[in-house]
Parts: C-alpha cells; sequence; structure tokens
C-alpha cells in the first residue's frame, strides 16, 4: 500500500510535486547535474555517513550515531546509514537511496501539510520508497529518457546504470503513455501492474508468446498485433532467468491493459 491510500485526502500531482522537490534540493547538495546518481554521493554531500554492518538481518537500516569529535555532528547524533555487504551494485544504491528517503520523509510530510505523529505508520515507509526510487531516476530526466528512447529498456539501463532493470520498469509505470509491466521469473508472473486506474487485465496470448521467446532465446523480443506491442527484455543470469515486459497500443487512445 503505498502513501496514496494511506493519505486519500493528497492528490497524487501534489504527492508527486512534493517528492520531486525533495529530490532535486537532494540532487543540487550532491551536485549532480546528470545521470547515474551516485547514492553514497548524495549522503556524503549532506553529511550522512555510510558504513558496513555485516552482521545485521536487514539490507540496510538508518540510525543515529553519536556524534565524532571535529565532526560537523560532534554537538550531537549524526545520522548514519549502515548497510550489508552485496555483491550487486543496484542493490547497494538502492539501500542508501532508501534509507536517504527515511532520513527525508519528513520533508516531504511538510509540503504536504501532513503531520507524522497523525500519520499511519506505513506512511514513513512508503514514502522513502517513493523517495527512493525518484532519487535513482529522477522525474525530470527519466521521463524525457524514456520518450527519447520510446521506453527502451536497455538504453534506460545504459543511462541510469545505478537503479535495477526492475525499478527502471516499475518506474516507467508513473509517465504516459497508457502502459503494463509484467515480469516473470522462471516463466512464473510475479508482478504485473498498469498506469491506469482498476486491475491489469490477465496476459495476452500475445505477451505469452514474447515472454516464451525471449526465454527461449535470451534476447529482446518485440511483437505487433492489432491492439497491442509487446516487448520483452530478458534479464537471463546463470542460475536465474527473469523477463520483465512492456505492454502498450499501438494507438495510444486504446486502453488495452
Amino acid at each position: 500500500m503505498g502513501v496514496l491510500a494511506m493519505l486519500p485526502e493528497i492528490p497524487p500531482t501534489q504527492l508527486a510535486a512534493a517528492l520531486d522537490e525533495v529530490v532535486v534540493g537532494l540532487l543540487a547538495a550532491g551536485e549532480v547535474d546528470q545521470p547515474p546518481v551516485d547514492a553514497f554521493r548524495v549522503a556524503a554531500a549532506i553529511g550522512v555517513l555510510v558504513a558496513r554492518d555485516d552482521g545485521q538481518s536487514g539490507r540496510a537500516r538508518y540510525v543515529r550515531l553519536g556524534g565524532r569529535p571535529g565532526s560537523r555532528h560532534s554537538g550531537g547524533d549524526a545520522p548514519s546509514i549502515l548497510i550489508r555487504s552485496d555483491p550487486r551494485p543496484e542493490r547497494r544504491q538502492w539501500a542508501v537511496a532508501h534509507e536517504l528517503g527515511e532520513h527525508l520523509a519528513h520533508e516531504v510530510f511538510a509540503r504536504l501539510a501532513v503531520d507524522p505523529a497523525e500519520a499511519p505508520p506505513t506512511a514513513r515507509e512508503a514514502t522513502a520508497n517513493y523517495l527512493a526510487s525518484r532519487l535513482l531516476l529522477p522525474s525530470h530526466w527519466f521521463a524525457p529518457a524514456g520518450r527519447a528512447c520510446d521506453w527502451e529498456l536497455r538504453d534506460l539501463k545504459a543511462a541510469f546504470v545505478t537503479a535495477s532493470n526492475e525499478l527502471i520498469a516499475r518506474r516507467m509505470l508513473d509517465f504516459e503513455p497508457a502502459a503494463c509491466i509484467s515480469i516473470y521469473d522462471h516463466g512464473r508472473l510475479t508482478f504485473r501492474s498498469a498506469n491506469r486506474s482498476g486491475r491489469p487485465s490477465p496476459p495476452a496470448p500475445l505477451e505469452r508468446e514474447c515472454q516464451l521467446a525471449a526465454h527461449q532465446s535470451g534476447r529482446s523480443v518485440t511483437k505487433i498485433g492489432e491492439l497491442l506491442r509487446v516487448r520483452a527484455w530478458p534479464i537471463h543470469e546463470p542460475d536465474w532467468k527473469r523477463e520483465i515486459l512492456r505492454c502498450e497500443a499501438p494507438n495510444p487512445d486504446f486502453d488495452s491493459c
């Protein structure tokens, strides 16, 4: 459940604007003027220490440690992010970005005139997720890049290398045109969502054709039918086969998914 479901009085455009404003401020603080965004660099720029803690159960956590003598936080608790080792750089980037979202969630609430004490407990976590997604894939860079390459996943991944393929695919749903994103792991549908209201329809036969072809060939596949255009991108590793699909209508006025 996202922030919108828990705070239904907040218009979606107002929430998006508040999130984007906080992210723009973060990028400015980190002197990041083009993608990709390095969450570690941003954290350092705003005085948040990132340290490794392989003894913790979760991937990362936000804590406040006693300030060190001579540091900018020597008079109080220093905001810190403790992360567990992970061989995937995208996971490490997401972990730091998410905890930065935890650190700055209060700024979003302030822009929305929402008292954090009165918001549901899970609203802060959802806000952190939204901020992390926008930090690694800032709206003012990601949307133009997506339109310029016709939402080609491979091209977007090359430009926004610190974000995972899954995060990029899900973020596509924040922008027009109407589309549906599906993720298959070992041939099983594990995620499906559309950027139009209501529950997306079950996968069409053309989608299954695309997914199966990408699964078997290991190559990107595009199929265009009378009502649908489907693209499937294989994200294959030696012990894992994932396919990400984007389904949309050749005619943008037709609501397909």
